[in-house]
């Protein structure tokens, strides 16, 4: 199976450390979720993909081959993001010419059928569109490129309810016809959950998580109850975050419950309570 390794990879800047040994696999066949708080180092993984970006130390290789200015490599990779790289004075249907180019697979049938489906005009040019809509012309040139590893970074940034979970169902749609690995950073996280196969967790440049989601979910519980209740039934645990409103607190928990007593409520914490926990609290 294809897969990219993401080997040791280490950023430095300047003035500071953007990612710190950072490994992983994508396998072609899933869908990912990149996730952390802003500044984790998750647009710089990004970046790396598609040799935007280059690290300090360490590689990202394509089936064993590393991708720094490999050509055959990186037509198997595709990333979008909110950064403006393509010349805003092309339309949409002059950027989806012009990737047939590098990207051979590049399907402009598909790419006209979902601009139908998003309402997008594919004459109009990318400055004449609102943020909303560039962003799903990006999210459309990702999908329709044929690349087998897609990378999109905060591919919901501008988009309204109803486009967002358009999107996430033409995601899933592309997955299962193409098998494309999906790898997808977003601040969406609970929307997005239903998607994400496995999820990669970064906090301060680090790869803190890679689980089955499911798994992930599963490896921690929310305790609520009156603080002295729950103070007192987290005494000696490992405990992830707690915060208290008056007299009522909530406590993330690793593990599983035990001895629960009937003053405390217990349930599973959404993705994106675990990750708040996992990453700092919502300071």
């Amino acid at each position: 199976m294809s897969m990219m390794e993401f080997k040791a990879v280490c950023k430095d800047y300047r003035k500071k450390t953007a990612l710190s040994g950072v490994s992983f696999t994508v396998a072609k066949g899933s869908i990912y979720g990149l996730l952390g708080r802003n500044g984790a180092g998750k647009t710089t993984l990004v970046n790396m993909a598609d040799n935007r970006d280059f690290p300090t130390s360490g590689q990202v290789l394509l089936d064993g081959e590393n991708i720094k200015e490999n050509d055959k490599a990186l037509r198997r990779i595709y990333c979008s993001g909110v950064e403006e790289l393509i010349p805003t004075y092309m339309s949409v249907k002059e950027v989806l010419a012009s990737m047939r180019f590098f990207y051979k697979d590049c399907d402009a049938d598909y790419a006209t059928e979902l601009c139908k489906r998003f309402g997008l005009d594919p004459k109009k040019k990318l400055s004449q569109l609102s943020t909303g809509y560039r962003m799903i012309a990006k999210d459309i040139f990702a999908l329709a490129s044929g690349a087998e590893f897609i990378f999109m970074d905060e591919p919901t940034l501008g988009l309204d309810p109803n486009h967002r979970e358009l999107l996430y169902k033409v995601i899933l749609e592309r997955f299962s016809e193409t098998e494309a690995a999906f790898v997808i950073s977003t601040h969406q996280i609970d929307e997005c959950a239903g998607l994400f196969e496995r999820c990669l967790i970064i906090k301060e440049g680090q790869l803190i998580a890679n689980e089955d989601s499911d798994k992930l979910r599963r490896s921690a519980y929310v305790a609520e109850g009156k603080t002295v209740d729950v103070e007192a039934y987290i005494a000696g645990k490992e405990v992830l975050s707690c915060e208290s409103v008056g007299s009522f607190s909530t406590a993330c928990v690793k593990g599983e419950p035990q001895n629960v007593p009937d003053s405390i409520e217990i349930s599973q914490p959404s993705l994106q309570q675990l990750l708040i926990a996992l990453t700092g609290g919502g300071e």
